[in-house]
């Protein structure tokens, strides 16, 4: 069948690259897809192509669907979701991976998700949802913890401030509400204790029933060495985290995942699709931080090429209601990816320069992100360009093999961050 992945990003490539693989899978269309997306069979690959889309568009989507005779779309970014595609593509008959538009409220709505979490006593942070800046700074007010300030909506990624002072929660809220850094994203606003810990993010594949989690991984959101600077939509990440056991994954599924799942189900919309838990683990104990409905990004690039499993078939029992038959199994050893960006991200950037030494990063692996091929030269196009993933025994191996990849990759004044995985590399040898 063909298999049409809708995106454009690492992940995309990622999730094309996967589905590729499945013996259930004659051809992949990626729409809009990037400079990585097309390739010929070869290598037990299914042949890949970019087409032309527009992921706000849904309509233009189901009638690519319809037009290639597409057997199954995959839905990478979280915009579409929270459109409604998955909606119009059922209605329409079509065969798709992904919640519905209600249940993708977990994700378009922080205010939503952490309403739900308190209901289901799923354990998180205090928080505080707001429309208004008086009532805003009154709650800071009342309150002697510091806090993140984050916006409700969609912000691919970039809608949470960190705040180290109240004066710098003041400045968040006002950025949000007054200065409307982040749109309509920011129409309301979800202030919410600051936790410590160490990060996780947990992704289980969902039938509206059952949850199965994928390997868990650890990614790296802030720009620059030792977690310094702003935040992004990821740096880097690694996949196992070696110091995380099975009883905190275990705990995660009982405490989190399945009673989100179980509660969506109540509320007459199944979750169906990738469940992603972004948890804290505090001193007193899992916290979940957020929930995206989707793949993440950079974790989906260590997350599958881990995965044994066949990821279409994967798909298609999740969405047939039959989880429970299929096993999902993970390959020995660990992953770690690492982005090359764009000189100046998450800030402004130039576009448009040259990538050279693609070709030639094995034993890593090349996922595209932010690229273009403009006249048989692949160039940048985003802030996250690249994202380079190599895979070992170890988690040490698997740092080795990315970072000897992204030495072989050039384009003018690319940026990296040389400590993905060295904190559970240092937990390792204490």
């Amino acid at each position: 069948m063909k298999v049409l992945v809708i995106g454009s990003g690492g992940r995309e490539h990622a999730m094309a690259w996967k589905l590729a693989q499945s013996n259930l899978v004659s051809e992949v269309l990626v729409a809009p897809g990037n400079g990585g997306t097309t390739w010929s069979g070869q290598d037990g690959l299914a042949p890949c192509r970019t087409v032309a889309g527009n992921v706000e568009d849904i309509q233009g989507l189901l009638a690519l669907a319809q037009q290639e005779g597409v057997g199954l779309t995959a839905v990478g970014p979280e915009v579409p979701l929270a459109l409604g595609v998955v909606d119009a593509f059922q209605a329409a008959g079509a065969r798709i991976f992904g919640p519905t538009q209600a249940a993708a409220q977990l994700e378009a709505s922080k205010a939503y998700s952490k309403r739900f979490m308190a209901e289901m006593g799923i354990p998180t942070a205090e928080f505080g949802t707001f429309t208004g800046k008086a009532e805003a700074l009154a709650y800071l007010d009342s309150i002697d913890h510091l806090v993140v300030v984050k916006a409700s909506g969609l912000a691919a990624g970039k809608g949470v401030i960190v705040c180290d002072t109240k004066d710098e929660a003041i400045a968040a809220v006002t950025d949000i509400i007054d200065d409307k850094r982040f749109g309509a994203a920011g129409d309301q606003v979800v202030i919410e204790e600051r936790l410590t810990g160490p990060e996780l993010s947990l992704l289980a594949i969902c039938d509206g029933k059952t949850a199965k989690p994928l390997i868990h991984s650890r990614d790296h959101k802030r720009a620059y060495d030792g977690d310094q600077g702003p935040n992004t939509g990821g740096m880097g990440a690694y996949a196992p985290v070696p110091e995380v056991g099975q009883d905190v994954i275990d705990e995660i599924m009982a405490k989190v995942v399945q009673p989100t799942v179980d509660g969506m189900a109540k509320r007459d919309a199944p979750y169906v699709g990738i469940l992603y838990a972004g948890v804290m683990l505090t001193p007193n104990g899992i916290k979940t931080l957020e929930f995206n409905c989707r793949f993440g990004d950079p974790e989906t690039q260590v997350v599958l090429p881990m995965l044994k499993s066949d990821l279409a078939e994967m798909m298609l029992a999740a969405i047939d209601g039959r989880l429970n038959d299929v096993t999902v199994e993970n390959h020995a050893g660990s992953a770690a990816t690492v982005v090359m960006a764009s000189g100046g991200y998450p800030g402004s950037y130039a576009k448009g320069k040259v990538i050279s030494g693609l070709d030639g990063v094995e034993p890593a692996t090349v996922f595209h992100a932010g690229t273009a091929d403009k006249n048989g030269d692949i160039v940048t196009s985003g802030g996250r360009v690249l994202a380079v993933t190599g895979t070992g025994a170890d988690l040490q191996q698997a740092l080795d093999s990315a970072y000897q990849g992204i030495k072989k990759v050039n384009f003018d004044k690319a940026e990296f961050r040389t400590d993905i995985g060295q904190s559970s590399i240092e937990n390792q040898q204490s």
